[in-house]
């Protein structure tokens, strides 16, 4: 396996009619994948559309500075994840999933035109942000006489829709975003393999480290890491917990917790359930959030993500007194030290705490480790009585916004 899953003991009021709750939630979403209808798990297995993929990277790569990812939420954070497995992603690859007005000042002020590409991403076609990000951009390029076929792709789902109808009139090319696939589910699909592709990174490996951790759910069940993992945070949560922690033990990996933290969110807060989802990075935020978690208000539950050793630095050398424990360790051992105490620390007050150690963060990894959460969210959902798919709450919000700019229209 790509990673291990430590749980911690389930709670005392656990009972059997969790775990029927949790048999059932495995049967229904197996049933689902043998029928086709969970396409963002099942994709994993899909490799046709790679190719593809890799000679829309290299079109879009050809003569660029700086390529630009336009996409909100879904359409954007599975991207930055992988991305960030690449020390020099950031050189080329700009991710822009907000809209504050500075920032876009920013991309302008440090590129000239000709040298940015855009790849705009809205699975509905019609994401506020993103749209007026591509309005943006269209105006600015075509005053510097710049073709769109040049410097733009779409992807969107099949069918009308603003951004595909932007980019036909202007003669860029559209890819499809599976119509079966949502957003924050997307990681497997162009909107997470795309970008990784631009970052220089095999999507192949990406699908296949999904595909580990759907053989084992299929094969092991309730057994399964996932279904494990799925129990205990429904365990605790039944029994007061109502904050949800990832924290994320290497730099590689922080950004994959925002993916989460919108994966957890969207999926499971619904008809007054769920929990709130936090993205933490060890071992900074123990200065910060660590005291909370360890002597505050008992709602938390932990989940430390790391990896086993890799690169590290050569060994310290002092001769203070006051820091001879440092003495002759190198950063990989006091990073190592803490994230374990911090385990430890956690544990002895009786914070629920777990823990998923990966061999190491490259691509099979992380298609192992999304595959793992959305699977685990699946099942959550189903236990808690909602449905992980939608976002009413969200859609709510995006209609107030068009009213309230259609009543302040210049």
């Amino acid at each position: 396996m790509t990673y291990r899953l430590s749980v911690d003991s389930l709670p005392s009021g656990d009972d059997a009619c969790l775990a029927s709750l949790l048999e059932r939630a495995v049967t229904h979403a197996c049933k689902e994948l043998e029928a086709g209808r969970l396409h963002a798990l099942s994709i994993a297995r899909e490799r046709d559309d790679l190719d593809g993929l890799k000679a829309h990277a290299e079109r879009m790569v050809d003569g660029a500075e700086c390529i630009v990812v336009l996409g909100a939420g879904g359409s954007s954070l599975a991207g930055q994840a992988l991305a960030a497995l690449r020390d020099d992603a950031s050189e080329r690859l700009v991710f822009l999933d907000n809209i504050d007005p500075e920032t876009w000042q920013r991309l302008w002020s440090h590129h000239t035109p000709g040298s940015l590409r855009f790849l705009t991403v809205s699975k509905s076609g019609g994401t506020a942000e993103t749209m007026a990000q591509l309005l943006l951009a269209l105006d600015a390029m075509e005053s510097a006489g710049l073709d769109a076929r040049s410097w733009l792709t779409a992807v969107t789902e099949p069918g009308a829709r603003p951004l595909r109808e932007l980019a036909e009139a202007h003669n860029a090319p559209v890819i499809d975003h599976p119509a079966d696939v949502g957003g924050r589910f997307s990681a497997l699909s162009v909107s997470g393999l795309l970008p990784a592709v631009l970052a220089g990174l095999d999507p192949t490996a990406v699908r296949q480290g999904a595909e580990v951790v759907l053989d084992d759910f299929l094969g092991n069940g309730s057994g399964s890491a996932p279904a494990r993992a799925a129990h205990m945070a429904v365990a605790h949560e039944r029994a007061g917990i109502g904050v949800q922690v990832l924290l994320a033990y290497a730099d590689r990996l922080a950004p994959l917790a925002r993916w989460w933290v919108q994966l957890w969110g969207e999926s499971l807060g619904k008809d007054g359930k769920g929990s709130t989802p936090v993205a933490a990075r060890g071992a900074n935020d123990q200065h910060s959030q660590l005291q909370l978690w360890r002597d505050g208000t008992r709602r938390h539950m932990v989940t430390v993500l790391g990896t086993d050793p890799g690169s590290d630095t050569s060994a310290m050398t002092t001769a203070r007194d006051d820091l001879s424990y440092l003495h002759g360790h190198t950063l990989g051992d006091l990073f190592r030290a803490e994230r374990d105490a911090t385990v430890d620390s956690l544990a002895s007050v009786g914070v629920p705490v777990r823990q998923l150690i990966c061999e190491r963060a490259d691509e099979h990894t992380m298609g192992a480790l999304f595959a793992h959460f959305m699977i685990e969210t699946i099942l959550a959902a189903h236990m808690i009585g909602v449905d992980p798919f939608g976002q009413p709450a969200v859609e709510d919000g995006k209609q107030r916004t068009r009213e309230t700019l259609w009543a302040t229209a210049p």
